[in-house]
């Protein structure tokens, strides 16, 4: 039984897909106007640890992915440059070059860090008709108005329009989005069909009923999730910054238009934090995966960093704190090579922690418990290792040559006698030689040594 934390209810509720043993899953993907930093990682991680968790339970998952290459403007008041058009200034390239090469970066990072990738990849320019087509069934139900730069979703006609944040539509109105587009009527109304500036021709423009010009944000992920997924689906995903308004308006369309729920699940990832500030592109305050790389560190250290705080728990980053999830996945894989091949099974707990709302932080410390235990088998940790995605299974063992053996026997020899010194000298030069011994109640055994790397 799994249950999952749904930001709609605001409660843990046990999952139960739509359809027999199925779950239809839709996360939103980046604006691939720029590198992704790490703060977003985090939040795809949370989404693959989720696909994870649902396939560790024998559910099949069909699971799509939006790519934002148009529409996604500077400010969430619908106003400001799109950031494609935006970052193809600043780059000299054109706004397809600009989506193409960060699109293709976003999906070398995914790999770094083991993420799997989605069944579909959905580009918002490949659906500009279905769209339209979304846009033209919200005007004839009346739920549009045109002003000079486009055409925009009536919210005051949604009676709950907020109700994924919590808010009251009056709080709304009253509250944040105090920028607005001349002619807008509420606050808190947002545009699904923007015109192309009168003065100059933008890279990335179409036809439509209404005039030249390119869709908004907001009705992309309605369009395609409808397309690929059906509506209702199962789960939604996103960071928690896209509660606000991203999310609360594909709710807003899809009711008013289909006249149904979007998704019956609604997940969101907190932030990452840099000294208890939001990390953000807006804010200069990024750090890359490449950043981590160069300094010498496994990109799979920040995969088990992000698992060491729940997924809807902020999580601070230092290097500090990088350094020391390191230091226990190195330890955690050179573990596993002292493995005996006999263990108890302890699937059942694992499956406790997992199921609980993705409660990584608990599954992890239940790994570590079983290890220092000896409760534990390579095949059952390779076995968890399809949830968390450390990549443990591709560790292989390595033959310890004879000289070490041999070591490992002398140094035995003297622990026997107590004469601590001595084993202690040999322990160390057996280390020298890129091997550790690891002392158990049954003995020593020896295991090749990961090289440390450089901080």
């Amino acid at each position: 039984m799994i249950k999952l934390y749904n930001t709609l209810s605001k409660k843990k509720q046990v999952f139960r897909p739509l359809k027999d043993k199925e779950v239809r899953f839709y996360s939103c993907g980046p604006t691939v106007y720029n590198y992704a930093h790490i703060g977003n990682l985090r939040t795809y991680i949370f989404n693959d640890i989720l696909k994870r968790v649902l396939r560790y339970n024998g559910l099949k998952v069909k699971h799509v992915m939006n790519l934002t290459d148009v529409g996604h403007l500077t400010s969430d008041a619908d106003t400001g440059e799109d950031k494609l058009e935006k970052a193809a200034e600043r780059e000299q390239k054109t706004a397809w070059q600009i989506a193409e090469f960060y699109t293709e970066s976003f999906k070398k990072d995914l790999k770094k860090l083991n993420i799997e990738e989605p069944d579909i990849w959905a580009k918002a320019t490949d659906h500009i008709e279905e769209q339209i087509k979304v846009i033209k069934i919200l005007e004839r139900k009346g739920f549009t108005y045109r002003i000079e730069d486009g055409i925009y979703f009536d919210s005051s006609k949604i009676k709950d329009y907020g109700k994924l944040e919590g808010k009251k539509k009056k709080n709304i109105m009253a509250g944040a989005r105090v920028e607005m587009a001349e002619g807008k009527k509420n606050p808190q109304d947002f545009a699904l069909w923007k015109f192309s500036p009168k003065d100059k021709k933008r890279q990335m423009e179409w036809n439509s009923p209404w005039g030249i010009g390119f869709p908004g944000w907001h009705t992309e992920c309605v369009a395609m999730s409808k397309k690929h997924l059906g509506v209702p689906f199962d789960i939604h995903t996103g960071g928690i910054d896209h509660i606000a308004v991203h999310h609360t308006n594909e709710i807003a369309q899809t009711e008013a238009a289909f006249e149904k729920d979007l998704a019956m699940l609604w997940l969101h990832g907190e932030f990452l934090d840099l000294k208890k500030e939001k990390m953000a592109k807006s804010e200069g305050n990024v750090i890359l995966l490449g950043d981590i790389i160069r300094k010498g560190f496994d990109p799979l250290s920040f995969r088990y960093l992000c698992l060491t705080a729940h997924y809807r728990s902020k999580l601070t980053f230092s290097w500090k704190a990088l350094e020391s999830a390191q230091k226990s996945l190195e330890n955690l894989r050179e573990r596993i090579f002292g493995l005996k091949d006999k263990g108890e099974e302890k699937k059942k707990e694992f499956l406790k922690y997992i199921n609980d709302d993705l409660d990584m932080p608990k599954a992890l410390a239940f790994v570590w418990k079983i290890v220092k235990e000896e409760k534990a088998t390579q095949e059952l940790l390779f076995d968890f290792d399809r949830v968390f995605g450390l990549g443990l299974n591709k560790i292989k063992e390595v033959e310890i040559p004879e000289e070490i053996i041999e070591m490992v026997k002398q140094r035995e020899k003297f622990r026997k006698k107590s004469e601590w010194e001595k084993a202690d000298l040999i322990r160390k030069e057996i280390e020298r030689k890129g091997y550790a011994v690891e002392d158990t109640a049954k003995g020593s055994s020896v295991i090749k040594k990961i090289s440390p790397r450089a901080v």
